[in-house]
Order: C-alpha cells, then sequence, then structure tokens
C-alpha cells in the first residue's frame, strides 16, 4: 500500500465514505494513489478534482491518448513506476492499436521521442522534459517554441496542466511508497462530460 497509516474502504465512516464512493472501481476497489490520502480526506477532494478536470474533462481539446502520453512520460522521467503501470495501461486503452502504443512506450523508454512524434506532438514532450527535470531553464521562448507549432495558449495551457499534474501525483507517490498492490491496473474516471463523475471503470 504505502509508508503511512491508510483507511481501507470497509473501515472508512462519514466523509471519507462519502469519498470513496464516489471514486470507487470495481468490488470497492480504491486505487492506491486515492487511499494514501485517507487520513486527510480534503486533500484527497484537491487530487481529485484536479486529475479529473487536468486529464479526463471534455473541454480539452488535446486528444486524450496525448494527454495521456504526457502523463506516462513525466512518470517515467521521474522513475515513478506506480504512475507509469497505471497510466501505460490507461493509454494502451485509448489507443486500442499495440502497433501505435508499443513505438509510443519505446520511444519513451529510449527517450529518442522523434522516433516517433513530429511537430506540436513532439515539442509539447520536451517542453515536458524541461518543465519536468530542469523547470528553472524555462522561458518565454519554450512558450513561443510551441506556438509555433500552431498549438493554441489554451493546448499550451492543457499540457502544462497535465505535466504539473503528473509531477505532483509523481512526488506524492514516491515520497510515501505507494505501490500497485490490490490495485487494479489501469482504472480511470472515464465520463469526461462529467466532471462531477468520479467513479473509476
Amino acid at each position: 500500500m504505502s509508508w503511512i497509516q491508510e483507511i481501507s474502504y470497509s473501515n472508512a465512516t462519514g466523509q471519507l465514505k462519502k469519498i470513496y464512493n464516489r471514486i470507487k472501481g470495481p468490488n470497492n476497489t480504491i486505487d492506491n494513489v486515492l487511499s494514501v490520502h485517507s487520513l486527510r480526506p480534503h486533500t484527497l477532494v484537491g487530487h481529485m478534482s484536479l486529475y479529473k478536470n487536468v486529464l479526463h474533462n471534455t473541454n480539452n481539446t488535446l486528444p486524450k491518448w496525448y494527454l495521456e502520453t504526457l502523463g506516462v512520460y513525466v512518470s517515467y522521467l521521474n522513475q515513478c513506476s506506480y504512475c507509469v503501470d497505471h497510466h501505460t495501461a490507461g493509454l494502451r486503452r485509448l489507443l486500442n492499436d499495440d502497433t501505435k502504443f508499443q513505438k509510443i512506450i519505446d520511444c519513451i523508454k529510449t527517450d529518442e521521442l522523434h522516433h516517433h512524434f513530429r511537430y506540436q506532438y513532439l515539442e509539447g514532450l520536451l517542453y515536458a522534459k524541461k518543465l519536468t527535470l530542469s523547470h528553472y531553464n524555462i522561458s518565454e521562448s519554450d512558450i513561443q517554441n510551441l506556438r509555433k507549432q500552431e498549438l493554441s495558449d489554451g493546448e499550451i495551457l492543457e499540457i502544462n496542466q497535465v505535466v504539473s499534474y503528473f509531477n505532483y501525483v509523481n512526488r506524492t507517490v514516491v515520497g510515501l511508497g505507494v505501490n500497485t498492490e490490490g490495485d487494479i491496473i489501469g482504472l480511470s474516471p472515464n465520463d469526461s462530460d462529467d466532471a462531477e463523475n468520479w467513479n473509476h471503470s
């Protein structure tokens, strides 16, 4: 589970139980990345609201598979195996194309993004790497490079928020020793049309 005390679904009461009922998966499963918040349920609400709106919201205009790819890449750069495992499974499901999926994973693992990505998708991943590993070197020219690839400012914000979210969650997971024991790998809140629907499937 993790290195800190957690409250299971069966032992949860009050506000925590209500939140768990909103996010649970099959057989009342609560992903460990979420149950690690159980001692402070208000942070779980914050986490889920951010996650759902950054990655699973119908108002995003970049393809969902690309946003998921950004998450896998950032998690790989941060050596967060928990998030790599979960979001790799999510990416595979979204793509529904094993050949394309394997090409993406291979170029992430070798960090040779140009072997598969071009133009705005490549530039977005390069920005993700810089924001993750050397954020202190980010300048307005990085945003201009994204604009040159015909990304709108709204899409640049989408990329920024996905990258920032995964840096947050990677550090939550790694910093508290969260593992995948008992998790159903790849569950996510897939109803992008309803920001309030946090149910995992």
